[in-house]
Order: C-alpha cells, then sequence, then structure tokens
C-alpha cells in the first residue's frame, strides 16, 4: 500500500512530533520514491530551555528531517505559540488549504485523534477538515494517548528504525526531556542519554 503514494504531507504541531509519530515511515516513503513534505506549525520557543538560542528548534528540525530524507525546500515551519493553537485554529486551517493547494498530497500524516495535547487536538480538527478527501493516517505519541487504537501497521525494516533514531538524536535541545521508545510485543525499550549522545 505504502508504495502507491507520490506525495505525503506530515503535520506535525511542534517541530519533533513527525519524527517521533512516524519518522520511520517517513524515511521508507522518501525511499520509496515518494515526494514527502514536512509542515511544523511551532518552533515552540517559549519552551526551549534557557541555555539555548530561543530558535534552536528551527534548527534542529531542519537537521532532523533531512536525516529522513525529507528535502529541505519541502519543510515548511509556522511561528504559532505553543499551547495557543486553539485561539488560532481559523489561521490554522487556512495555512492548511495553502498547503494543500501548493503540494496536493495523496497522503496526509496528523496527530491521532485520540491525542489529548491541546495544539494536536487543533492540528487534528483542522486537519481532518482541510483534506477531507484525502488518505489520512495518524500517528500516535504514547505519552499523549490515553488508549492505542490503531487501523494501520507500515512494515519498517531495521534501518528505517534506526534512521528515525538518528533524526530524533538531533533534537539536542530537549535533552531535559524522558525520551523512550518502546516495542509492542517485545522486552525491548530504548532510552536516549543525551549526555553521552547514545540510545541504551
Amino acid at each position: 500500500m505504502i508504495k502507491q503514494f507520490k506525495k505525503a504531507l506530515v503535520l506535525a504541531p511542534h517541530t519533533d512530533d513527525g519524527e517521533f509519530g512516524c519518522g520511520g515511515t517517513i524515511n521508507r516513503l522518501v525511499e520509496s520514491g515518494c515526494e514527502v513534505y514536512y509542515a511544523a506549525f511551532s518552533p515552540c520557543r517559549q519552551s526551549v530551555p534557557p541555555q539555548f538560542p530561543p530558535d534552536i528548534l528551527i534548527t534542529e528540525v531542519k537537521a532532523a528531517t533531512q536525516v529522513l530524507g525529507v528535502k529541505p525546500e519541502h519543510l515548511t515551519i509556522f511561528d504559532y505559540d505553543v499551547r495557543m493553537f486553539n485561539y488560532r485554529r481559523q489561521d490554522i486551517l487556512d495555512d492548511m488549504l495553502r498547503l494543500k493547494k501548493q503540494i496536493q498530497p495523496d497522503l496526509v500524516f496528523m496527530p491521532s485523534v485520540n491525542d489529548v495535547h491541546q495544539d494536536h487536538q487543533a492540528i487534528t480538527n483542522e486537519g481532518l477538515r482541510a483534506y477531507k478527501g484525502t488518505t489520512i493516517l495518524c500517528y500516535e505519541l504514547m505519552w499523549n494517548n490515553n488508549n492505542f487504537n490503531t487501523a494501520c501497521y507500515v512494515s519498517l525494516e531495521e534501518r528505517h528504525v534506526n534512521t528515525k533514531i538518528e533524526a530524533i538524536t538531533r533534537y539536542e535541545s530537549q535533552g531535559h526531556t524522558f525520551y523512550v521508545l518502546s516495542f509492542p510485543n517485545t522486552p525491548a525499550q530504548w532510552v536516549y542519554d543525551f549526555t553521552e549522545r547514545a540510545w541504551h
């Protein structure tokens, strides 16, 4: 199924959501010849640790998406304030409609409809409006979901997962956050140590 798509658009409320939610799939799509576009709606300036410049997440998302194979010209970064998306829903919808007209994607990724984060909910609600009639796949971020309800799996090779992990490591400013990767039906769990720059 995944090979049939020619243009995919990833809607990321914040700069690392797309990498965490569907980074391996992004890499697989690029590998199969799909043009992948990535739209981040906030560089989260209000949440950047004080030891970093306020625009550090812009630098980091550029590096991370490049690792996944997204062309620099296919990256769009909007500047909405974090945790305030619900006040700007019409503006967000207008931006999505502009992207739809410009890109004409046949596949769109967005956060799960069960995601409890207020910014993620706004992106999903407006995304469902903007991209109705287009194939939509929602990605799940386990720390934001009360349940795990999947209707689609994308088969990945180890190289796709490794590329996703490499992309996530580009977010050095987020070392204060808790990054853990768990794998369903296995005891495997990886924790990223930002001081050692390694997964354990």
